[in-house]
């Protein structure tokens, strides 16, 4: 089982450019610039860069508890996050 959720270091390199590149889409988006079609495509493309990032996120949080505990991964206390 913990192969199922152990991540390699193309899967880390994944989650840091899309966080990258999300928060370059921010950036771009907040300057007002774009227009409504760009900024239709870019906020498409930051959720779904978003839901990565998540992704990638809870299997590090599995892989943690796992890791101590891997007769009862439940047993451990959710990690709080910061975003909604």
């Amino acid at each position: 089982m913990p192969n199922a959720v152990s991540q390699t270091p193309n899967q880390i390199i994944d989650f840091e450019k899309s966080l990258d590149e999300l928060e370059q889409l921010v950036t771009r988006m907040e300057h007002g610039d774009l227009s409504l079609d760009d900024s239709l495509a870019s906020f498409e493309r930051g959720v779904a860069l978003y839901r990565n990032c998540q992704n990638a996120l809870e299997q590090a949080e599995l892989r943690v508890r796992l890791l101590l505990d891997p007769s009862d991964p439940d047993s451990g206390t959710p990690f709080q996050s910061e975003m909604p």
